[in-house]
């Protein structure tokens, strides 16, 4: 079996962002392979514990795509700080056509395009795939976990992750996917105060609010934070979309500093969020092609948290604009090629700043990795990559093992799924699969 169809067979997604299946990045043209090890984010640590407890495993993951998709070299990217806790310098040879790329202590240094112009160098064209660049992007964790199935025959069934925020001692944890996320925190002697605190599924800038009652544990969850509600990286996720888009259109002095301090226009983007803001929304619905644009946006929030002096929130409008484009299919797709803008290297942020802007960093310490932790129920989501939602081909009431497929791949983009721990098996069509361990 070829590299790409046991990458597909595994279920192996994006451990981190919107989970698009591995596999499916695998194409002809790549003439370098980019790791991406940055940690965008403040408080996550799960790469840089990754690499410290399983190079090697890193490394081979890497040496399997190389070969398959015969791209001459891969570069490991990893921060300043990264590197200096991992005694690794910049261009070390990690492996044969593996180096390591050091990258500034900046933020959104893990955002894929930046990552890749910081690396290599390219500009990819707006809207376009990296491949058009020649340029393949995989995460740390996607790299261990392809090495894991190619070596040992172990689909994906478990998941590295941090849990920070304002919680005693922080950590990095390897758990079945589908653990519940109030299993992890009890387990691990997390207490969430009743009120006055949220948590976090990802980091603090881009991370979705979740119920730790209920959420469950995902591919694609990189981090937990636990965060007072006073915080801003807080304060932001309740930002009302619709509002911001009316009090934008009057509110906004067109100072152009959201645009000036963008990530994405600095790289020569088309990208102007102090025009977006001053769009009329009625205008927009009947021309979408008005805010095309709006599809570049990585969403980073730094338009939001550190550029606006008007309160304003250019990225939950931009937000706004990215829904109304999906609803008609339009994405901004560029033909041409764009520089970076010559200001660019005194206008990124280091990243000790974004988390003091963020009111993070006072919570921000190094983890302990507390090894792998077996739980006894798990919850499968049917729908956890972009692409069709895989299909059960397990029964209510019937037993499997460890590792067994408990869902089929749907026709198109899609993956299977398999079971994180044996035991007896609940199906909710459509939505998900449970497990629950049987005392013997």
């Amino acid at each position: 079996m070829e590299l790409k169809e046991i990458m597909k067979e595994a279920g192996i997604v994006g451990a981190g962002g919107a989970g698009f299946p591995s596999y499916a990045k695998l194409a002809d043209g790549a003439d370098v392979l980019v790791i991406n090890g940055a940690e965008c984010e403040p408080l996550l640590y799960t790469d840089y514990i990754l690499l410290q407890k399983e190079l090697p495993m890193v490394l081979a993951g890497i040496k399997a795509v190389l070969d398959y998709a015969k791209i001459p070299r891969a570069l490991l990217c990893v921060k300043e700080h990264t590197a200096k806790c991992l005694r690794l310098a910049d261009d070390t040879k990690l492996a044969e056509r593996i180096i390591l790329k050091t990258l500034p202590d900046v933020y959104p240094m893990g955002d894929e395009i930046s990552l890749i112009y910081q690396a290599t160098g390219r500009v990819v064209k707006p809207g376009n795939l990296p491949i058009t660049a020649g340029v393949i992007v995989y995460n740390v964790e996607t790299m261990y976990n392809v090495a894991a199935m190619s070596k040992k025959s172990e689909p994906l069934t478990m998941k590295w992750l941090t849990v920070a925020g304002d919680i005693p001692e922080p950590i990095v944890v390897k758990v079945p996917i589908g653990t519940s996320v109030a299993e992890l925190f009890e387990r691990n002697s997390i207490i969430i105060p009743e009120e006055g605190y949220t948590v976090l599924d990802g980091g603090p800038s881009m991370g979705k609010v979740i119920d730790p009652e209920r959420a469950v544990i995902t591919k694609t969850t990189k981090g937990l934070l636990v965060l007072p509600n006073d915080c801003e990286a807080v304060i932001s996720k309740f930002i009302d979309g619709e509002k911001s888009v009316a009090r934008a259109e009057t509110a906004c002095c067109q100072c152009t500093r959201c645009t000036d301090m963008c990530p994405r226009a600095l790289l020569g983007y088309p990208l102007e969020p102090h025009k977006m803001v001053r769009t009329a929304k009625q205008a927009a619905t009947v021309m979408p092609e008005m805010v095309l644009s709006a599809t570049l946006c990585c969403g980073c929030g730094v338009c939001e948290t550190l550029a606006c002096c008007q309160g304003i929130s250019p990225k939950a409008v931009i937000n706004e604009y990215k829904a109304l484009l999906g609803k008609n299919k339009m994405r901004y797709v560029g033909k041409t090629e764009v520089s970076p803008a010559v200001e660019r290297e005194y206008r990124m942020i280091p990243s000790e700043r974004w988390a003091s802007v963020l009111g993070v960093a006072k919570f921000d310490k190094v983890p302990k990795f507390v090894g792998e932790q077996s739980y006894s129920r798990v919850e499968i989501l049917l729908r956890q990559h972009i692409g069709a939602p895989s299909v059960p081909c397990v029964s209510d009431g019937e037993f499997v093992q460890k590792g067994d497929k408990i869902a089929e791949a749907a026709e198109g983009l899609s993956l299977p799924q398999y079971a994180p721990i044996s035991g007896k098996v609940t199906v909710f069509d459509g939505e998900k699969i449970v497990i629950d361990k049987v005392n013997e």
